[in-house]
Protein backbone atom coordinates (compact mmCIF):
# COMPACT_ATOMS: atom_id res chain seq x y z
CA UNK A 1 0.00 0.00 0.00
CA UNK A 2 1.27 3.27 -0.71
CA UNK A 3 1.86 6.04 1.82
CA UNK A 4 -0.17 9.36 0.94
CA UNK A 5 2.11 11.99 -0.18
CA UNK A 6 1.85 15.57 1.18
CA UNK A 7 1.76 18.03 -1.57
CA UNK A 8 4.66 18.96 -3.11
CA UNK A 9 6.68 22.11 -1.97
CA UNK A 10 7.22 23.10 -5.85
CA UNK A 11 3.00 23.69 -5.76
CA UNK A 12 3.28 26.04 -1.94
CA UNK A 13 6.40 28.04 -3.61
CA UNK A 14 3.95 28.10 -6.92
CA UNK A 15 1.05 29.58 -4.80
CA UNK A 16 3.72 32.01 -2.68
CA UNK A 17 5.15 33.85 -5.98
CA UNK A 18 1.43 34.25 -7.04
CA UNK A 19 0.45 36.08 -4.20
CA UNK A 20 3.32 37.74 -4.11
CA UNK A 21 3.28 38.83 -7.71
CA UNK A 22 -0.54 39.97 -7.24
CA UNK A 23 0.32 42.20 -4.06
CA UNK A 24 2.85 44.21 -5.61
CA UNK A 25 0.59 46.70 -7.58
CA UNK A 26 -1.23 47.03 -4.74
CA UNK A 27 2.11 47.57 -3.04
CA UNK A 28 3.51 50.37 -5.92
CA UNK A 29 0.08 51.91 -5.24
CA UNK A 30 0.28 52.74 -1.68
CA UNK A 31 4.06 54.16 -2.52
CA UNK A 32 3.31 55.84 -5.42
CA UNK A 33 0.33 57.55 -3.48
CA UNK A 34 2.38 58.40 -0.51
CA UNK A 35 4.78 60.09 -2.46
CA UNK A 36 2.44 62.05 -3.91
CA UNK A 37 1.42 63.51 -0.27
CA UNK A 38 4.61 63.52 0.52
CA UNK A 39 5.32 65.91 -2.45
CA UNK A 40 2.26 67.81 -1.21
CA UNK A 41 3.20 67.80 2.46
CA UNK A 42 0.58 66.32 3.77
CA UNK A 43 2.59 64.09 6.48
CA UNK A 44 -0.90 62.26 7.70
CA UNK A 45 -1.91 60.74 4.83
CA UNK A 46 1.54 59.70 4.09
CA UNK A 47 1.46 57.92 6.97
CA UNK A 48 -1.56 56.55 6.24
CA UNK A 49 -0.44 55.46 2.85
CA UNK A 50 2.19 53.67 4.26
CA UNK A 51 -0.15 52.27 6.45
CA UNK A 52 -1.87 50.54 4.27
CA UNK A 53 -0.06 47.27 2.98
CA UNK A 54 -0.27 46.32 6.55
CA UNK A 55 -4.03 45.60 5.70
CA UNK A 56 -2.63 42.83 3.92
CA UNK A 57 -1.67 40.73 7.16
CA UNK A 58 -4.81 40.58 8.89
CA UNK A 59 -6.40 37.95 6.58
CA UNK A 60 -9.80 39.73 7.25
CA UNK A 61 -12.61 38.98 4.59
CA UNK A 62 -13.71 42.90 5.48
CA UNK A 63 -10.01 43.86 4.53
CA UNK A 64 -10.67 43.20 0.80
CA UNK A 65 -13.56 45.38 -0.24
CA UNK A 66 -12.29 48.03 1.76
CA UNK A 67 -8.83 47.58 0.18
CA UNK A 68 -10.60 47.76 -2.78
CA UNK A 69 -12.40 51.37 -2.11
CA UNK A 70 -9.16 52.77 -0.99
CA UNK A 71 -7.56 52.07 -4.16
CA UNK A 72 -10.56 53.39 -6.00
CA UNK A 73 -10.36 56.63 -3.93
CA UNK A 74 -6.72 56.51 -4.82
CA UNK A 75 -7.29 56.11 -8.68
CA UNK A 76 -9.87 59.08 -8.17
CA UNK A 77 -6.89 61.14 -6.45
CA UNK A 78 -4.90 60.79 -9.50
CA UNK A 79 -7.14 61.80 -12.10
CA UNK A 80 -8.14 64.65 -10.56
CA UNK A 81 -4.35 65.52 -10.23
CA UNK A 82 -3.48 65.04 -13.69
CA UNK A 83 -6.30 67.08 -14.64
CA UNK A 84 -5.45 69.78 -12.45
CA UNK A 85 -2.33 69.61 -13.43
CA UNK A 86 -3.32 69.53 -17.08
CA UNK A 87 -5.42 72.68 -16.87
CA UNK A 88 -2.45 74.43 -15.35
CA UNK A 89 -0.09 73.39 -17.95
CA UNK A 90 -2.35 74.36 -20.44
CA UNK A 91 -2.83 78.07 -19.18
CA UNK A 92 1.08 78.52 -19.01
CA UNK A 93 1.76 77.46 -22.09
CA UNK A 94 3.87 74.52 -21.63
CA UNK A 95 3.45 70.57 -23.16
CA UNK A 96 0.97 68.33 -21.34
CA UNK A 97 0.85 64.92 -23.14
CA UNK A 98 3.55 63.59 -21.73
CA UNK A 99 2.10 64.59 -17.91
CA UNK A 100 -0.95 62.77 -19.06
CA UNK A 101 0.37 59.63 -19.99
CA UNK A 102 2.60 58.93 -16.83
CA UNK A 103 -0.12 59.89 -14.33
CA UNK A 104 -2.62 58.20 -16.57
CA UNK A 105 -0.89 55.23 -16.26
CA UNK A 106 -0.36 55.79 -12.18
CA UNK A 107 -4.02 55.88 -12.06
CA UNK A 108 -4.65 52.86 -14.39
CA UNK A 109 -2.54 50.87 -12.05
CA UNK A 110 -4.02 52.18 -8.59
CA UNK A 111 -7.35 50.96 -9.97
CA UNK A 112 -6.00 47.99 -11.49
CA UNK A 113 -4.90 47.12 -7.76
CA UNK A 114 -8.59 46.79 -6.51
CA UNK A 115 -9.65 44.05 -9.41
CA UNK A 116 -6.45 42.61 -8.46
CA UNK A 117 -7.91 41.82 -4.98
CA UNK A 118 -10.43 39.62 -7.01
CA UNK A 119 -7.73 37.14 -8.29
CA UNK A 120 -7.88 33.68 -6.56
CA UNK A 121 -4.84 33.97 -4.79
CA UNK A 122 -5.79 37.10 -2.74
CA UNK A 123 -9.27 36.04 -2.24
CA UNK A 124 -7.76 32.87 -0.61
CA UNK A 125 -5.50 35.02 1.46
CA UNK A 126 -8.65 36.86 3.07
CA UNK A 127 -10.59 33.65 2.92
CA UNK A 128 -11.30 34.06 6.93
CA UNK A 129 -15.47 34.76 6.10
CA UNK A 130 -18.00 35.40 8.31
CA UNK A 131 -21.25 37.13 8.83
CA UNK A 132 -19.90 40.30 10.33
CA UNK A 133 -17.61 40.53 7.27
CA UNK A 134 -20.11 43.09 5.07
CA UNK A 135 -20.89 44.78 8.25
CA UNK A 136 -17.55 45.28 9.72
CA UNK A 137 -16.78 46.34 5.73
CA UNK A 138 -19.17 49.04 5.83
CA UNK A 139 -18.51 50.00 9.63
CA UNK A 140 -14.83 51.18 8.75
CA UNK A 141 -15.44 53.25 5.33
CA UNK A 142 -18.93 54.66 6.96
CA UNK A 143 -16.80 56.11 9.78
CA UNK A 144 -14.00 57.02 7.50
CA UNK A 145 -16.06 58.91 5.68
CA UNK A 146 -18.45 60.71 8.21
CA UNK A 147 -14.96 61.83 10.11
CA UNK A 148 -13.33 63.17 6.76
CA UNK A 149 -16.10 65.30 6.11
CA UNK A 150 -16.18 66.58 9.68
CA UNK A 151 -12.54 67.30 9.28
CA UNK A 152 -12.93 68.93 5.93
CA UNK A 153 -16.53 71.06 6.91
CA UNK A 154 -15.86 72.21 10.41
CA UNK A 155 -14.17 75.71 10.55
CA UNK A 156 -11.77 74.58 13.66
CA UNK A 157 -9.54 71.55 14.00
CA UNK A 158 -12.85 69.16 15.03
CA UNK A 159 -10.13 65.91 15.98
CA UNK A 160 -7.66 65.74 19.04
CA UNK A 161 -4.79 64.89 16.80
CA UNK A 162 -5.25 67.69 14.53
CA UNK A 163 -5.33 70.00 17.38
CA UNK A 164 -1.69 68.29 19.02
CA UNK A 165 -0.44 67.37 15.81
CA UNK A 166 -1.50 69.51 12.78
CA UNK A 167 -1.58 67.85 9.44
CA UNK A 168 -2.34 64.46 11.08
CA UNK A 169 -5.71 63.77 11.38
CA UNK A 170 -6.07 61.73 8.93
CA UNK A 171 -4.24 58.45 11.18
CA UNK A 172 -7.04 59.83 13.85
CA UNK A 173 -9.69 58.68 11.06
CA UNK A 174 -8.27 55.62 10.19
CA UNK A 175 -7.78 54.29 13.25
CA UNK A 176 -11.26 55.15 14.06
CA UNK A 177 -12.13 53.45 10.79
CA UNK A 178 -10.19 50.29 11.79
CA UNK A 179 -11.96 50.49 15.89
CA UNK A 180 -15.29 50.72 14.35
CA UNK A 181 -14.51 47.29 12.29
CA UNK A 182 -13.31 45.65 14.78
CA UNK A 183 -16.51 46.76 17.55
CA UNK A 184 -18.69 45.49 14.76
CA UNK A 185 -17.37 42.28 14.83
CA UNK A 186 -17.60 41.89 18.62
CA UNK A 187 -21.42 43.50 18.47
CA UNK A 188 -22.38 40.71 15.84
CA UNK A 189 -21.94 37.82 18.26
CA UNK A 190 -25.22 37.61 20.00
CA UNK A 191 -23.34 35.92 22.85
CA UNK A 192 -21.21 38.82 23.41
CA UNK A 193 -23.08 41.82 22.46
CA UNK A 194 -24.53 42.66 25.53
CA UNK A 195 -20.86 42.91 27.35
CA UNK A 196 -19.34 44.63 24.34
CA UNK A 197 -21.96 47.04 24.20
CA UNK A 198 -21.47 47.98 27.80
CA UNK A 199 -17.92 48.28 27.84
CA UNK A 200 -18.29 50.10 24.74
CA UNK A 201 -20.52 52.63 25.99
CA UNK A 202 -18.91 53.27 29.32
CA UNK A 203 -15.42 53.65 27.48
CA UNK A 204 -17.30 56.57 25.57
CA UNK A 205 -18.74 58.44 28.54
CA UNK A 206 -14.97 58.02 30.41
CA UNK A 207 -13.55 58.95 27.15
CA UNK A 208 -15.94 62.25 26.98
CA UNK A 209 -15.79 63.03 30.64
CA UNK A 210 -12.21 62.25 30.82
CA UNK A 211 -11.65 65.27 28.15
CA UNK A 212 -14.29 67.37 30.21
CA UNK A 213 -11.93 66.71 33.28
CA UNK A 214 -8.09 67.72 31.60
CA UNK A 215 -10.00 70.86 29.56
CA UNK A 216 -11.11 71.99 32.92
CA UNK A 217 -7.26 71.24 34.27
CA UNK A 218 -6.26 74.01 32.02
CA UNK A 219 -5.68 71.44 28.52
CA UNK A 220 -8.26 74.14 26.90
CA UNK A 221 -7.35 71.77 23.55
CA UNK A 222 -9.63 68.87 24.81
CA UNK A 223 -12.22 71.41 24.55
CA UNK A 224 -14.45 71.41 21.47
CA UNK A 225 -14.78 75.46 21.37
CA UNK A 226 -13.96 76.39 25.25
CA UNK A 227 -17.17 77.34 25.68
CA UNK A 228 -18.47 75.38 28.60
CA UNK A 229 -21.85 73.81 28.99
CA UNK A 230 -23.27 71.37 31.79
CA UNK A 231 -23.25 67.95 30.57
CA UNK A 232 -26.79 67.53 31.73
CA UNK A 233 -28.85 65.71 28.68
CA UNK A 234 -31.92 67.65 29.63
CA UNK A 235 -30.43 70.96 28.67
CA UNK A 236 -29.98 69.31 25.06
CA UNK A 237 -33.28 70.31 24.80
CA UNK A 238 -33.97 72.69 27.62
CA UNK A 239 -30.96 74.66 26.40
CA UNK A 240 -31.85 76.12 22.77
CA UNK A 241 -35.21 76.84 24.82
CA UNK A 242 -33.96 78.99 27.19
CA UNK A 243 -30.99 80.74 25.06
CA UNK A 244 -32.85 80.93 21.83
CA UNK A 245 -29.97 79.60 20.08
CA UNK A 246 -26.76 76.07 20.58
CA UNK A 247 -28.92 74.05 18.38
CA UNK A 248 -25.73 71.86 17.41
CA UNK A 249 -26.61 69.00 20.14
CA UNK A 250 -30.30 68.93 19.59
CA UNK A 251 -29.73 68.52 15.70
CA UNK A 252 -26.76 65.95 16.84
CA UNK A 253 -29.33 63.91 18.69
CA UNK A 254 -32.51 64.08 16.63
CA UNK A 255 -29.85 63.17 14.20
CA UNK A 256 -29.05 60.09 15.66
CA UNK A 257 -33.13 59.25 16.31
CA UNK A 258 -33.51 59.38 12.76
CA UNK A 259 -31.05 56.91 11.88
CA UNK A 260 -31.31 54.25 15.04
CA UNK A 261 -34.45 55.49 16.69
CA UNK A 262 -34.11 55.53 20.55
CA UNK A 263 -30.66 53.91 20.65
CA UNK A 264 -29.25 56.98 21.55
CA UNK A 265 -30.52 56.28 24.98
CA UNK A 266 -28.84 52.84 25.36
CA UNK A 267 -25.36 53.50 22.87
CA UNK A 268 -24.45 57.36 23.16
CA UNK A 269 -25.77 59.73 25.95
CA UNK A 270 -22.95 60.37 28.31
CA UNK A 271 -24.72 59.87 31.21
CA UNK A 272 -26.41 56.86 30.71
CA UNK A 273 -24.03 55.02 30.72
CA UNK A 274 -23.14 55.25 34.39
CA UNK A 275 -26.74 54.97 35.04
CA UNK A 276 -26.51 51.41 33.49
CA UNK A 277 -23.91 50.52 35.86
CA UNK A 278 -25.97 51.47 38.44
CA UNK A 279 -28.36 49.46 37.45
CA UNK A 280 -26.25 46.21 36.95
CA UNK A 281 -25.53 46.14 40.90
CA UNK A 282 -28.79 44.22 41.24
CA UNK A 283 -28.83 41.10 39.76
CA UNK A 284 -32.56 40.98 39.02
CA UNK A 285 -34.18 44.09 37.97
CA UNK A 286 -37.78 44.86 39.73
CA UNK A 287 -40.87 46.45 37.66
CA UNK A 288 -41.60 49.99 37.59
CA UNK A 289 -44.46 51.66 39.65
CA UNK A 290 -47.59 52.22 38.09
CA UNK A 291 -46.72 56.31 38.54
CA UNK A 292 -43.67 55.74 36.57
CA UNK A 293 -45.04 57.42 33.41
CA UNK A 294 -47.06 59.96 34.64
CA UNK A 295 -43.86 61.25 36.82
CA UNK A 296 -42.15 60.98 33.52
CA UNK A 297 -44.61 63.27 31.59
CA UNK A 298 -44.38 65.72 34.61
CA UNK A 299 -40.92 66.01 35.00
CA UNK A 300 -40.63 66.66 31.00
CA UNK A 301 -43.65 69.08 30.98
CA UNK A 302 -41.94 70.65 34.11
CA UNK A 303 -38.14 70.81 32.80
CA UNK A 304 -39.81 72.65 29.08
CA UNK A 305 -41.94 75.00 31.23
CA UNK A 306 -39.06 75.87 33.74
CA UNK A 307 -36.66 76.54 30.42
CA UNK A 308 -39.41 78.46 28.74
CA UNK A 309 -40.46 80.95 32.05
CA UNK A 310 -36.56 81.69 32.46
CA UNK A 311 -36.43 82.70 28.97
CA UNK A 312 -39.70 84.81 28.99
CA UNK A 313 -38.82 86.45 32.48
CA UNK A 314 -35.08 87.05 31.71
CA UNK A 315 -33.53 85.54 34.35
CA UNK A 316 -30.25 85.62 34.42
CA UNK A 317 -28.09 83.04 32.95
CA UNK A 318 -26.55 82.64 36.71
CA UNK A 319 -30.22 81.22 37.93
CA UNK A 320 -30.45 79.32 34.84
CA UNK A 321 -27.13 77.43 35.34
CA UNK A 322 -27.45 77.11 39.44
CA UNK A 323 -31.35 74.77 38.45
CA UNK A 324 -29.48 72.79 35.73
CA UNK A 325 -26.66 72.04 38.23
CA UNK A 326 -29.37 71.01 40.63
CA UNK A 327 -31.31 69.24 37.94
CA UNK A 328 -28.19 67.10 36.90
CA UNK A 329 -27.10 66.17 40.77
CA UNK A 330 -30.64 64.78 41.61
CA UNK A 331 -29.99 62.57 38.74
CA UNK A 332 -27.04 61.50 40.13
CA UNK A 333 -28.54 60.75 43.44
CA UNK A 334 -31.29 58.91 41.72
CA UNK A 335 -28.63 57.00 39.92
CA UNK A 336 -26.85 55.73 43.22
CA UNK A 337 -30.15 55.19 45.18
CA UNK A 338 -32.68 53.72 42.63
CA UNK A 339 -31.04 52.70 40.13
CA UNK A 340 -28.67 50.69 42.00
CA UNK A 341 -31.65 49.16 44.41
CA UNK A 342 -34.34 48.50 41.94
CA UNK A 343 -31.90 47.02 39.27
CA UNK A 344 -33.29 49.11 37.12
CA UNK A 345 -32.49 52.53 35.05
CA UNK A 346 -34.85 55.09 37.17
CA UNK A 347 -32.51 57.83 35.85
CA UNK A 348 -32.86 56.76 32.48
CA UNK A 349 -36.84 55.58 32.29
CA UNK A 350 -38.31 57.88 34.52
CA UNK A 351 -36.18 61.26 35.12
CA UNK A 352 -34.65 62.02 32.01
CA UNK A 353 -36.48 64.59 29.59
CA UNK A 354 -34.37 63.30 26.55
CA UNK A 355 -34.91 59.70 27.29
CA UNK A 356 -38.88 60.33 26.68
CA UNK A 357 -38.07 62.52 23.73
CA UNK A 358 -36.22 59.49 22.61
CA UNK A 359 -38.48 56.69 22.77
CA UNK A 360 -41.30 58.84 21.06
CA UNK A 361 -39.71 59.99 18.23
CA UNK A 362 -38.63 56.76 17.75
CA UNK A 363 -42.30 55.32 17.17
CA UNK A 364 -42.20 57.86 14.01
CA UNK A 365 -39.14 55.11 12.74
CA UNK A 366 -39.85 51.68 11.61
CA UNK A 367 -37.07 50.36 14.19
CA UNK A 368 -38.56 47.91 16.59
CA UNK A 369 -38.12 44.88 18.71
CA UNK A 370 -39.94 42.67 17.77
CA UNK A 371 -41.64 39.76 20.22
CA UNK A 372 -42.99 36.39 17.88
CA UNK A 373 -46.42 35.42 18.51
CA UNK A 374 -45.26 31.93 19.62
CA UNK A 375 -43.12 33.53 22.72
CA UNK A 376 -44.31 31.95 25.56
CA UNK A 377 -43.90 34.99 28.57
CA UNK A 378 -41.00 32.70 30.55
CA UNK A 379 -39.60 36.05 31.49
CA UNK A 380 -36.21 35.20 30.94
CA UNK A 381 -35.41 38.36 28.16
CA UNK A 382 -37.20 40.49 31.08
CA UNK A 383 -34.44 39.98 33.61
CA UNK A 384 -31.96 41.26 31.13
CA UNK A 385 -33.95 44.56 30.96
CA UNK A 386 -32.95 47.33 32.57
CA UNK A 387 -35.28 49.38 30.86
CA UNK A 388 -38.79 48.22 32.26
CA UNK A 389 -39.25 47.64 28.47
CA UNK A 390 -40.82 43.88 28.76
CA UNK A 391 -42.89 43.65 31.97
CA UNK A 392 -45.26 40.87 32.12
CA UNK A 393 -48.10 42.66 30.32
CA UNK A 394 -45.93 43.76 27.52
CA UNK A 395 -45.13 39.88 26.93
CA UNK A 396 -48.39 38.87 26.80
CA UNK A 397 -49.03 41.48 24.21
CA UNK A 398 -46.57 40.70 22.19
CA UNK A 399 -45.13 44.52 22.18
CA UNK A 400 -42.12 46.24 24.45
CA UNK A 401 -43.07 49.36 26.62
CA UNK A 402 -42.19 52.60 25.26
CA UNK A 403 -39.27 53.02 27.49
CA UNK A 404 -37.66 50.20 24.90
CA UNK A 405 -34.17 51.84 23.72
CA UNK A 406 -33.31 48.82 21.39
CA UNK A 407 -30.12 48.11 23.84
CA UNK A 408 -30.57 43.79 22.19
CA UNK A 409 -29.56 43.07 25.96
CA UNK A 410 -32.83 40.75 25.91
CA UNK A 411 -32.10 38.99 22.46
CA UNK A 412 -29.75 36.81 23.06
CA UNK A 413 -31.66 35.25 26.46
CA UNK A 414 -34.31 34.18 25.02
CA UNK A 415 -33.76 30.33 24.13
CA UNK A 416 -35.95 29.85 20.99
CA UNK A 417 -35.17 33.08 18.94
CA UNK A 418 -38.37 34.85 19.61
CA UNK A 419 -36.91 38.21 19.82
CA UNK A 420 -35.14 40.29 17.30
CA UNK A 421 -34.41 43.81 15.83
CA UNK A 422 -37.16 44.75 12.72
CA UNK A 423 -36.78 47.27 10.11
CA UNK A 424 -39.41 47.63 7.86
CA UNK A 425 -39.46 44.73 5.75
CA UNK A 426 -36.20 43.28 6.55
CA UNK A 427 -35.11 39.78 7.42
CA UNK A 428 -34.41 39.90 11.04
CA UNK A 429 -30.87 39.34 10.26
CA UNK A 430 -30.58 41.73 7.92
CA UNK A 431 -32.35 44.28 10.32
CA UNK A 432 -29.97 43.83 13.06
CA UNK A 433 -26.40 43.76 11.16
CA UNK A 434 -27.87 46.88 9.61
CA UNK A 435 -28.54 48.59 13.24
CA UNK A 436 -24.83 47.01 14.19
CA UNK A 437 -23.50 49.16 11.38
CA UNK A 438 -25.31 52.42 11.92
CA UNK A 439 -24.74 52.06 15.83
CA UNK A 440 -21.13 51.33 15.40
CA UNK A 441 -20.17 53.92 12.84
CA UNK A 442 -22.45 56.69 15.31
CA UNK A 443 -20.55 55.18 18.48
CA UNK A 444 -16.84 55.61 16.79
CA UNK A 445 -17.83 59.56 15.50
CA UNK A 446 -18.95 60.48 18.55
CA UNK A 447 -15.80 59.17 20.38
CA UNK A 448 -13.46 60.71 18.02
CA UNK A 449 -15.40 64.08 18.15
CA UNK A 450 -18.10 64.41 21.27
CA UNK A 451 -16.14 66.81 23.77
CA UNK A 452 -18.38 70.12 25.47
Amino acid sequence: MTPPTSSPPRTTLRTTLCTLGALTPPTLSCLLLAAHYLRSGDLGMVVVCLTLPVLFFLRRAWVRPVLQAAFAAGMAVWVLAMMDLIQFRQVVGLPWLRLALILGSVAVVTGASALLLETRALRERFSHKSDAAAVQAGAFLLTIVALALAQAKVSFPILLVDRFFPGFGALQILGMGLYAAWIAGKLTNPERASQVRARMWLFFSVIFFGQLALGLAGWERFLMTGDLHLPVPALILAGPIYRGEGFFMLILFLSTVLLVGPAWCSHLCYIGAWDHQAALRTKRPQALPPWAFPARLAIFALIMLTALGLRLLDVHWTWAVTLAAGFGLVGVGIMAAISRKMGVMAHCTVFCPVGLAAVVLGRLLPWRLRINQDCDACGRCARACRYGALEPGHLVNRKPGLSCTLCGDCIHRCRDNRLSYSFARLSPTTSRHLFILLITVLHAVFLATARI
